[in-house]
């Protein structure tokens, strides 16, 4: 046989196998976010009419958990309206089954947003909804996820529209982001994580975890600007605390240290029969 038919038959073979094996590893994979999130890219543009939507149904409420964060040290916390919305009692887990109940909650009337009051905080995350923000930017999304602790690695992928429906009617501006990773261990839902921070490569926190699409591989948080405009309403002291720089290798560690310190705290709503 000529040498050239060698050739030819090995460039054939090479490319079936690689072909099978390409499509063995992405088989179970999320939908993978485009080349362009590979670094920060361009800033990202401002809402528009074209942005996707995300409808969510608001169904009537129920026990649950989910996650805050303190902006001061006066016992404000942020979280997710939908993770305290309509329960008898809410309380904030700060030691191994020891939770203190919140002196008063208070919704936002336009976003998934909410205030926990407690009267106290140990340590305030710092907060930056004022910077701009890149298409590509790293994400680090961190709480409790199933009730357990557990964060997830993002890079920003679009703005996006949240639609609710049923309890609550309404619409607003978020963001979405793209998941490239979780810390070992974590699989499947991400409930419980909803109303926690999402941490940017500085430490700084840029929005409010609100939804996820688990079968897309997104998460979906409140825009900045909802979150500036909620606490400015109502005259939220906004104190800088600890923070250190978040990277691929080490946002699991600087979650912990986040939840260590009681930035990030569990909260577990309590709703009467």
């Amino acid at each position: 046989m000529r040498s050239f038919d060698w050739v030819l038959y090995l460039l054939v073979f090479t490319v079936v196998v690689g072909t099978l094996f390409a499509n063995e590893r992405s088989a179970d994979a999320p939908e993978p976010p485009p080349t362009m999130l590979e670094s920060d890219g361009p800033t990202l543009p401002p809402p528009s009419i074209l942005d996707e939507q995300i409808l969510v149904q608001v169904d009537e409420p129920k026990d649950g958990i989910g996650t805050a964060f303190a902006v001061n040290t006066k016992g404000d916390w942020v979280t997710a309206r939908h993770v305290v919305d309509g329960c008898n009692s809410v309380g904030l887990l700060i030691a191994p089954d020891q939770y203190v109940p919140a002196a008063r909650v208070t919704v936002d009337p336009d976003h998934d947003l909410a205030l926990i009051s407690t009267g106290r905080s140990p340590a305030a995350v710092k907060l930056d909804l004022d910077s701009p923000l890149r298409v590509g930017a790293e994400g680090y999304h961190v709480g409790y996820p199933q009730g357990r602790p557990g964060e997830v690695a993002t890079r920003l992928l679009s703005r996006s529209k949240l639609i609710t429906r049923g309890r609550r009617d309404g619409q607003e501006p978020i963001l979405a982001w793209a998941e490239i990773g979780r810390t070992q261990g974590l699989t499947g839902t991400l409930g419980g994580i909803s109303g926690g921070p999402v941490f940017d490569k500085n430490g700084g926190v840029r929005g409010v975890i609100v939804a996820e699409s688990p079968r897309r591989g997104r998460i979906y948080t409140a825009a900045p600007s909802s979150v500036e405009a909620f606490l400015t309403s109502l005259n939220v002291p906004i104190t800088e605390g600890p923070h250190e720089p978040f990277t691929a290798n080490t946002y699991g560690p600087q979650s912990d240290n986040a939840r260590r310190r009681l930035q990030v705290v569990k909260v577990a709503c309590q709703v009467r029969p």
